[in-house]
């Protein structure tokens, strides 16, 4: 991508209306654009990082045998009425509209419903299970306020996955499979040593469910970290009960605020009860099919990723999210220097290197080097006299304060 070409622009000061961090950052450098209070659109560099986040995603569900599929966000009534959840005494942030015809529909908060629905079409036999199902769907929550930039928004992506079991014991074989997966993704991004697994309410389903949260100073959550056995409580289920029941000292329990970014619970049978989602046992006797949800939300990775890995400069992308590897600088209007990055470019991008090459013959070298602070790709690969009079080009990663010149073979032996 030439940034020439790139239709978006980043910005000199900070939109007046945010005060997250995230979203802050993520609109100055152009990602991405907010449209309403929690909506806002993905543009081409924003959209490459949530891209990335997904396909990270992707591969570990894939791994533990989750099959991808997009359910529908238009929802009927009569399918939620089964469970009660239509009702807004009980569910409080849908998004509810009707048809010309008056027929009532909302806009999907969550697919425990639908899915078992339609599970019901796939699952009779004990041969048919274990089975899961995921998907990277847009919800809508009506939120009475939307907050924290793109952590917390009213129209959002989620993955969500549903664990369909013979019971309870097979369930939570898969269940820790997932809490595998998880861990894996959160270190893949990047964030893997500031998030921990965290026991919070179960609510009806489970005594306990596991969440994933991400320690920030700017979290809305407030838990209490072992650091030496990588475990939370959150302080909604904080007391001596839990710790003792864990089998945690109160006294080494660190106080920290932190950000969920993922959460896996037990579904037991509450939904396949109210759809009558049975399987016939080996031995011909019917029961109910067990079940597990695993939640995360791609942008609201995103936004944390932003919020624990920036400075006073701009965003630290880790290299496996960033929307490319190299921002590739040409500096001065030498126009044999302009050729020689030209080249550059080619060559990185043919041996598949992922290359943002700012090309602008109207910024100053000042703004360049700005700019790409800000949006904060891993390396910053700079040509000019000074680099190619020293026979090579200056290379320098994000998180450094000083590069080195290397030759373009040390540079593609660095880069590839």
């Amino acid at each position: 991508m030439k940034q020439s070409q790139l239709f978006t622009k980043t910005k000199k000061e900070s939109p007046a209306d945010e005060v997250s961090l995230n979203a802050e950052l993520l609109i100055k450098a152009g990602f991405i654009n907010k449209e309403m209070s929690g909506a806002y659109s993905y543009l081409p560099l924003g959209l490459r990082v949530l891209n990335k986040i997904e396909n990270i995603i992707r591969e570990e569900m894939n791994a533990i045998g989750g099959q991808e599929v997009v359910l529908t966000s238009l929802q009927e009534k009569s399918t939620w009425d089964k469970t009660g959840r239509w009702s807004d005494e009980v569910v409080d942030n849908w998004f509810k509209t009707k048809l010309k015809n008056d027929t009532e529909l909302g806009l999907a908060f969550t697919h425990e419903e639908p899915l078992t629905r339609i599970m019901k079409e796939f699952i009779s036999s004990y041969r048919d299970l274990p089975c899961a199902v995921y998907q990277f769907q847009t919800k809508f929550r009506n939120e009475a306020r939307a907050k924290s930039g793109i952590i917390r928004t009213r129209e959002f992506v989620m993955k969500d996955l549903y664990s369909f079991c013979k019971d309870e014991a097979e369930h939570l074989e898969f269940y820790d499979k997932a809490k595998v997966a998880y861990k894996n993704i959160f270190s893949r991004v990047g964030i893997g040593q500031l998030t921990y697994l965290t026991f919070a309410s179960g609510g009806v389903f489970s005594k306990y469910s596991h969440e994933f949260q991400t320690i920030t100073s700017t979290g809305e959550d407030t838990i209490y970290v072992d650091e030496n056995k990588g475990i939370a409580i959150n302080k909604e289920v904080y007391n001596d009960e839990v710790i003792s029941n864990l089998g945690l000292s109160k006294e080494i329990l660190a106080e920290n605020n932190a950000v969920e970014v993922g959460n896996i619970f037990t579904l037991g049978t509450r939904f396949s009860d109210a759809f009558d989602l049975t399987y016939q046992t080996e031995s011909g006797e019917k029961k109910p099919v067990f079940m597990g949800s695993y939640g995360i939300g791609p942008a609201r990775l995103m936004g944390t990723i932003v919020e624990v890995l920036s400075d006073d400069k701009g965003i630290i992308w880790p290299e496996t999210v960033a929307p490319f590897k190299v921002h590739l600088l040409v500096l001065g209007d030498d126009e044999n220097i302009r050729k020689e990055a030209d080249l550059l470019y080619e060559d990185l991008s043919l041996k598949g290197v992922e290359v943002l090459y700012d090309d602008r013959i109207e910024s100053s070298a000042g703004e360049k080097f700005a700019d790409s602070d800000l949006i904060g790709i891993p390396y910053r690969l700079v040509v000019s006299k000074r680099s190619n009079s020293s026979s090579g080009y200056e290379i320098k990663k994000r998180t450094e304060n000083n590069g080195k010149v290397l030759s373009k073979d040390e540079l593609l032996s660095l880069l590839m």
